[in-house]
């Protein structure tokens, strides 16, 4: 018989499955609280009843882990001092959408050589959320394969759905049953309308196939998550974090009957992707708050220990915290626009 599937299958490998991974790696009473209790928070900021903002802030992607933990401890110690103004959570994307070719992620392939050690970069995931958990750091990430959340999830506090998979079916179904609150990026051309019509979805219960913990084909029943909100990533015509797009958002939010605020994220198109614009993102939102705009929820920056961005190289020869994929502000600037909008 003439064989019809699999044909561009090379092989099959057999995968941990998410139970045997979290009883490997398991989350302790005290992390389990931590989650909850800042995804409580960050649901109260989307909400308005918390009045401080949110920042969401780290590198592009997670390469290194003494480097990233070394990041999560200043950022614990900063938010020691500013707590009562604002909630920090750091970013911890260990998965990376790729427009062609390049590196897909800790997760894809955790030695940075192409060998694709999937089961590897989720141990490596997990032992790095894990531990920042432990330091008293919240954590959010981009959520872009559909089975990843059964491993990973459940030491998450607020998670992305990313502008080229914002207008995907599957990923808003997913979203509808994840536990923490999730920000939708508008498209890639800038339409906001997309990136509010995923909230609408996400927001109402979905059946759809997926993974239990044991690693089974199951039919998931969600009733919908009600902290979905957009996320202001600017698009092909420009940015769209000024007082007159924010603006614009609110009605459509409005009318379309959503009550959370908005993120800006101060990178991607809002800096025409250059790291060194993000500080006039976040200086225009500062004075927007500054003058009572109450729709801005928090801000997203990318960010690491050192400025800029480095090939993709072996571990042995690339610089101690800084970026392997889109550029970062440093660790100075990183403190100073933080306080920046603290004090607003």
């Amino acid at each position: 018989m003439e064989l019809t599937d699999n044909i561009n299958i090379t092989q099959f490998k057999s995968l941990i499955t998410p139970k045997q991974l979290k009883d490997e790696q398991p989350q302790t009473e005290a992390v389990a609280q931590q989650v909850a209790d800042f995804r409580f928070q960050v649901q109260n900021i989307l909400t308005h009843t918390d009045k401080r903002r949110l920042i969401i802030t780290g590198p592009c992607s997670l390469h290194d882990e003494q480097a990233s933990l070394d990041y999560a401890g200043r950022l614990k110690q900063l938010q020691e001092t500013l707590k009562d103004k604002i909630l920090i959570i750091m970013r911890t994307y260990f998965e990376k959408p790729r427009t062609t070719l390049g590196w897909k992620g800790m997760i894809y392939d955790p030695y940075l050589d192409g060998s694709y050690d999937i089961e590897a970069g989720l141990r490596r995931a997990r032992s790095l959320l894990l531990a920042i958990g432990n330091l008293g750091v919240p954590t959010a990430t981009e959520f872009l394969d559909t089975i990843i959340p059964q491993y990973l999830a459940d030491l998450v506090s607020w998670a992305a759905i990313g502008a080229r998979t914002t207008e995907s079916q599957i990923h808003r179904q997913m979203a509808s049953g994840l536990s923490m609150p999730i920000g939708f990026k508008n498209s890639t051309d800038g339409n906001l309308y997309v990136a509010i019509d995923a909230v609408k979805a996400a927001g109402s219960p979905h059946s759809f196939l997926g993974i239990d913990r044991n690693g089974k084909v199951i039919i998931a029943e969600t009733r919908g998550n009600k902290y979905g909100h957009l996320v202001l990533r600017g698009g092909a015509n420009g940015p769209n974090y000024g007082s007159e797009y924010c603006a614009f958002a609110q009605v459509l939010l409005q009318k379309a009957d959503v009550a959370t605020g908005i993120m800006i994220d101060c990178s991607h198109a809002n800096s025409s992707k250059n790291h060194t614009l993000q500080r006039h993102v976040l200086l225009d939102v500062t004075e927007q708050i500054r003058h009572g705009n109450s729709i801005i929820a928090g801000i997203m920056l990318e960010s690491f220990l050192k400025e800029g961005s480095q090939p993709c190289n072996t571990p042995d020869k690339l610089n101690y915290g800084q970026s392997i994929t889109d550029g970062c502000i440093g660790w100075e600037e990183t403190e100073e626009l933080i306080r920046h909008l603290a004090n607003s």
